[in-house]
Parts: C-alpha cells; structure tokens; sequence
C-alpha cells in the first residue's frame, strides 16, 4: 500500500506569511531573469536561459514553487523529494525586497516540516564556498557542514553540501 501523504504538493499552498504556488510557463522567464542577475547564480554563470529552463522540465521529483508575499512574486524555491532520505533544497533564491524578512526561515520551516511528516531524516541543501551569506543563514537554521564538491559547477568554485538532521 502507498503512502497517500504527498510532502510537497502540486498545488498553491497558502501559509500565514507566504504562499508557495507551482511555477506558471508565462512567469518562469521573469523569475529566471532575476535569479541569473543575483549571486551566486550571476557568478557561477548561469544564464537566465538555462534557469528558466530548469524551472519548467519536466521532473516529477522536483517540487518548484513561487514564493509570494502579499500576492506579489517574491523569490523561488525547488525541492527535490526524495533524496538521500530526506527532501534537497535545489535552488532557493529570494528576490532582494524580501531578503531580511524572515521569509527564507519560514520557507526552510515549511520544507523541513513536511520531510518531518514524511518519515525523513535529513533536510540538504548546497551553498557555493563563496556565498558566505547563505552558509551563515543556512548555520543559523541548524545545518552543518557534510563535504566539500571541489570544481562541481565552475573550476576554481567549490560546492559545499549541507545537512540538517530532522527529529
């Protein structure tokens, strides 16, 4: 018998300070254009082309959701489920008018409380060895450091990946 319960549905999900609704085709090049002009993604090369593409294959492990505030498109965040015994942050990125807000800390909440009712044990994510910001907002939230992907994305930049154990 399968588990009926789904940790990250297909649907618009609608929480006190956020709603996380699944990526429409008209919006994906929009939020793609901006994620490719922030870092890391502007660093390690990404184009607006190729995220915007991501943001719309067809991967039936991969949750993508708009992060609205207010009604109004504030950032993005692409879970994958299952993996390694717990959901993998791919992308997390939050447009700069709602940085600081608390917003990421209530998405990582979210995220981890559905792989909590999922049976999980890990939450995961990767930050890139220069952006020192999400490695200090990712250590704030519990994560530790798991290992070091030497030359994954771009020669001369490291992946490092991370982990949360869930209770």
């Amino acid at each position: 018998m399968t588990d009926p319960f789904e940790p990250f549905p297909k649907d618009c999900i609608h929480l006190p300070t956020f709603s996380l609704c699944p990526i429409a085709r008209g919006e994906a090049g929009e939020i793609a254009d901006v994620i490719a002009s922030m870092d890391p993604w502007r660093t390690l090369g990404y184009g607006s082309s190729s995220l915007s593409s991501y943001l719309l294959r067809f991967d039936p492990a991969l949750s993508r959701y708009a992060v609205r505030t207010s009604g109004e498109t504030s950032g993005v965040v692409c879970v994958r489920h299952p993996w390694l015994l717990g959901p993998y942050i791919e992308l997390l990125a939050l447009f700069q008018r709602a940085q600081g807000k608390g917003l990421g800390r209530d998405v990582i909440s979210w995220i981890q409380t559905r792989g909590t009712l999922s049976s999980s044990r890990n939450l995961w994510a990767t930050v890139s060895s220069f952006n020192t910001r999400a490695w200090s907002f990712y250590a704030r939230l519990g994560f530790a450091r798991v290992a070091s992907l030497k030359d994954l994305v771009q020669a001369g930049t490291d992946e490092i990946l991370i982990r949360k154990t869930l209770d």
